[in-house]
């Protein structure tokens, strides 16, 4: 996938509980406990998605700080094992843990480092490497040892030693590293994933793992990883199993998103969703979110220039619609996109624009364009459910008052919970209602609380999107099943 969105993290000052348990049962099973944190005000408002970074390379990555992750389970690494925090990543491939040898970088300090001439096991590989992290890479190199997950000891694993870290950003993780769980064509360095050598070294008796995520803040246990099959006690009735539509992501395909019962229109004609567990939020493309942000009531937004548009170009707007034009030439016509949609002007939402290859440069729409295609989009959507003019230039008038500042927070009022809307995914022809508990993010100061919505926007252009990136505010509500052996994703009710 030749794309990457950033998340943008400054700073976390939750406390992690004792370490995670491992455990194994006689029913074949290999299962991790995980321990979930709270997230405070400080990391969730920086957490948000500000911007879309187009990688100019044909493998490219989407990237993320990991900070904003809730939930992390221990590994060992060596013989006798270094035990190291990770987060269980299915949205990367590679393991990645500090090394002895980073020194340099404060942050080192503050978490278990790989020492290898404490294993008797380790081999050394030595071939430097980049971790993509963030807005760019983090260094380091290949080593060999033996990796404990649980009660099974994979033998002769290939990770990544880190020699530098991020002053700021590592500092405020409370994890060591990552253990990735995605594909190997997307592991720097082809190097052969956990999950590909416990699959081939026979400690699994099926290609699959599930995850469970415990929503309840006080419970002990925050949820659990189980490879090797499903444990029926974390879910309700039966998963609806989706195929993966490419094997470079656990990536399937979603149909259109509804906010009570209403369609929002932009993937009644399907869009591309990411499951991924090593973010806590619900990226989406900003057409899709503000509406959400509308229904909800979601607040703190940049509206001035998309209001302009519909106060200047409403009336044309409408016209051209009704008339039949192309939506693609509208904005084009009035004269806020250029003729060959590459207008380069600096403001709150940079969308990049889509071209024959995805080597090639890449400039960006002005935010007006990018603000009129919006309005055009709803506007058309309205229509379809045979509104007035008037209604409708009342309707996306609302919706450029909500919409998402790429670097403010979505505050939502805490006592206005039961009278918000569900939100409804579609994934293979059914629906997955997510409730108002279930997609906002309560947060705890001192004496204060804080709602957050937990709807960012991402605008990732086709080929490749639009696109949704599912984080564990989804998968707290449906546990879910990772097919490796059939390539599919399967989703049942979370007990």
């Amino acid at each position: 996938m030749g794309f990457k969105y950033l998340l943008v993290v400054t700073c976390v000052c939750a406390w992690f509980g004792s370490l995670v348990v491992t455990t194994s049962s006689g029913d074949g099973l290999m299962r991790v406990s995980l321990k979930r944190r709270s997230l405070d005000i400080s990391s969730l408002n920086s957490a948000k998605i500000k911007e879309v970074v187009n990688h100019l390379k044909a493998d490219g990555v989407y990237l993320k700080n990991y900070l904003d992750a809730q939930y992390f389970g221990e590994i060992g690494i060596g013989s006798p094992p270094q035990s190291f925090r990770v987060v269980f990543d299915t949205g990367s491939s590679n393991l990645w843990v500090p090394s002895a040898k980073c020194v340099l970088s404060i942050a080192c300090y503050f978490h278990s480092k790989y020492r290898s001439k404490l294993s008797n096991t380790y081999t050394k590989i030595g071939t430097p490497c980049k971790i993509p992290y963030g807005r760019g890479h983090i260094p380091g190199f290949i080593s060999q040892d033996n990796i404990r997950v649980g009660d099974i000891i994979i033998k002769d694993q290939q990770f990544a030693e880190i020699t530098k870290e991020g002053p700021l950003a590592f500092l405020a993780m409370h994890f060591d590293g990552i253990l990735g769980l995605g594909f190997q064509n997307k592991s720097v360095g082809q190097v052969t994933p956990v999950w590909y050598n416990m699959i081939e070294q026979g400690h699994v008796s099926q290609k699959i793992f599930s995850l469970w995520l415990n929503q309840d803040p006080v419970a002990k246990v925050g949820g659990e990883i189980v490879f090797g099959g499903i444990d029926w006690r974390h879910f309700k009735g039966d998963h609806t199993y989706v195929p993966l539509t490419q094997k470079d992501y656990w990536q399937i395909e979603v149909g259109d998103i509804l906010i009570a019962n209403n369609p929002t229109g932009l993937c009644e004609g399907g869009c591309a969703a990411i499951i991924d567990s090593g973010t806590s939020l619900i990226a989406g493309p900003t057409k899709i979110v503000t509406q959400i942000n509308r229904a909800i009531g979601a607040e703190g937004y940049v509206s001035y220039e998309c209001k302009n548009i519909i106060h200047n170009y409403g009336d044309s707007i409408w016209e051209y619609i009704i008339s039949g034009l192309k939506p693609e030439i509208i904005c084009v016509d009035i004269g806020l996109c250029s003729r060959n949609r590459t207008f380069i002007t600096n403001d709150v939402i940079e969308t990049a624009t889509h071209n024959e290859s995805w080597g090639e440069s890449r400039t960006k729409e002005s935010p007006l364009c990018t603000f009129c295609d919006m309005i055009v989009f709803w506007m058309q959507v309205q229509l379809k459910q045979k509104n007035t003019k008037e209604k409708i230039l009342k309707y996306v008038d609302e919706l450029c008052e909500k919409l998402p500042n790429p670097v403010g927070q979505t505050f939502i009022d805490c006592n206005d919970i039961a009278n918000m809307p569900q939100i409804t995914f579609t994934i293979g022809n059914k629906s997955f209602p997510l409730s108002p508990e279930q997609y906002m993010l309560r947060i705890e100061e001192g004496c204060n609380t804080v709602c957050y919505g937990g709807f960012v926007p991402l605008d990732v252009p086709a080929p490749q999107g639009p696109l949704w990136v599912l984080g564990d505010l989804f998968l707290g509500a449906y546990h879910t099943v990772f097919d490796y052996g059939n390539l599919r994703i399967g989703f049942a009710e979370a007990a």
